[in-house]
């Protein structure tokens, strides 16, 4: 099969590509599932990676202004906590790198050469990110205490630098530019214009925002369970508040955020928007669906809740807008839409969840005048601790499945871009065991770490205000 297709910005190129007829669905069903199970692993540490480094900037920041102790002994139980994440998430980072060149041959011979510059500056991030943790961990009683705190800056601006490359390229390959192609080969390359595509800010943003918002609510929540166990003391109650303070700031942005992500993709990616919506047909004023059970055999979305009209609306400030349907597209070239839907109604529905939960705890706090939640709110806030994270998954399925069958949009197929080679499965089995013997080692050290009294006063030498 030959097919003409537009590629990147510029002058108008075309590419003839001819269909790779490889045997290899059985390999490329374990190559995706390696994949995602860690990408899956990874994507929780590179998280709390991005948004720790705010919280040790904030806990820190009010202890030196306000000369609060509470708020020190914070920031140095997280760092520490930071440390062995940040060591957990190098490992599983560092497999990822090897997996993408076993795993994708074809897809990292094509992409190397435009989009290797931001990996290549995530690099830079993550060495700045690692000075600077090994400078707040090892500093607290060599550095002043503004010195200390300035560490956490760095800290902050890596992390988020972090996310913004890696997350821009996978943003390239659901809009590719920055190339044109010529006789079957990529030439012309602009590695700027590909980190710098048109699905990145919204990307970055989301995935940036979703960060910030899980380790809020996880923190949050690690306290509020902490509560329910009977401590109310005055470190648990600023803790928890705190947490919740970041969640409930960055919860808001992030569905703003969510609700911009999802006209782009109406307008870029509209096979993916129609799977996510459940919507098989093209309809002029679209409803929008809640829940649902989309059926590929009958071409119809069960069961769901139609709000007349405001899928049209929200993707295209039009009531009677045409929303284009899975049936208008080619067959082989649409995503599966249960996957799609089912993920994209999690993550919406986490999402105003825990902005409820949000809403509530800190109104009760605003009401009474402290934080004082009892046990109904607790214990909903200890339900957002894995929730955030359970969101984050959702939406990267999203993400991804919502592109298949493509690896890069329009330009090479996932079962093109797989290693022909045999024997992954026996390689996934093998990291299966890793990464539980990973969670395991993690849970043992964090475990340990809860276990650790605080410290009682300030640094030897120093007044409680020294700040």
């Amino acid at each position: 099969m030959l097919q003409d297709r537009q590629i990147g910005g510029g002058p108008r190129r075309f590419v003839r590509r001819a269909e790779l007829r490889l045997p290899v669905f059985d390999t490329v069903t374990s190559a995706r599932a390696l994949m995602g199970m860690s990408l899956a692993f990874h994507i929780c540490f590179t998280a709390i990676g991005i948004g720790l480094p705010l919280l040790l900037f904030i806990a820190e920041g009010i202890a030196l202004r306000t000369g609060d102790e509470t708020y020190r002994q914070m920031a140095k139980r997280w760092g520490r906590i930071a440390a062995v994440l940040f060591a957990i998430g190098a490992v599983s980072g560092t497999i990822l790198s090897f997996e993408f060149g076993l795993l994708w041959p074809t897809w990292m011979e094509f992409s190397g050469g435009i989009i290797g510059f931001p990996f290549a500056l995530e690099g830079f991030a993550f060495f700045t990110e690692a000075i600077f943790l090994a400078l707040y961990i090892y500093g607290w009683d060599r550095l002043s205490p503004r010195a200390h705190w300035l560490c956490t800056i760095p800290l902050v601006v890596s992390s988020a630098a972090s996310a913004f490359f890696v997350i821009s390229a996978n943003g390239w390959m659901n809009q590719p530019a920055g190339f044109e192609m010529v006789n079957g080969k990529a030439v012309n390359v602009d590695p700027l214009a590909a980190m710098f595509n048109a699905a990145m800010p919204y990307e970055v943003t989301h995935g940036a925002l979703a960060s910030y918002v899980a380790t809020g609510f996880a923190v949050a929540g690690v306290y509020a369970i902490a509560m329910l166990r009977g401590d109310r003391s005055d470190y648990v109650r600023k803790a928890l508040l705190l947490g919740l303070a970041v969640a409930a700031v960055s919860t808001p942005l992030q569905i703003i955020s969510g609700d911009l992500s999802a006209r782009f993709l109406a307008h870029n990616q509209p096979e993916k928007f129609a799977a996510m919506e459940g919507q098989f047909d093209t309809e002029q004023g679209a409803p929008l669906r809640i829940g649902g059970f989309p059926d590929p055999g009958d071409r119809t979305t069960r069961y769901a809740i139609e709000i007349p009209k405001l899928a049209s609306f929200l993707a295209f400030e039009d009531f009677d807008a045409e929303v284009r349907g899975l049936n208008s597209f080619p067959q082989d070239e649409i995503p599966d839409p249960r996957l799609v839907h089912y993920s994209f109604q999690a993550m919406v529905g986490i999402g105003f969840f825990m902005l409820a939960v949000a809403a509530w705890v800190l109104g009760l706090a605003w009401w009474r005048k402290r934080i004082d939640p009892g046990r109904v709110p607790l214990l909903a806030l200890a339900a957002t601790l894995p929730l955030g994270f359970v969101a984050i998954e959702a939406g990267w399925f999203v993400t991804e499945f919502g592109r298949q069958p493509w690896i890069i949009y329009q330009l090479m197929r996932t079962d093109e871009a797989a290693t022909p080679r045999e024997g992954i499965g026996f390689i996934l089995l093998v990291f299966v065991l890793i990464y539980i013997a990973l969670a395991a080692g993690l849970a043992l050290l964090l475990l340990r770490e809860q276990r650790r009294p605080l410290e009682p006063g300030a640094r030897p030498g120093e007044a409680p205000d020294a700040a």
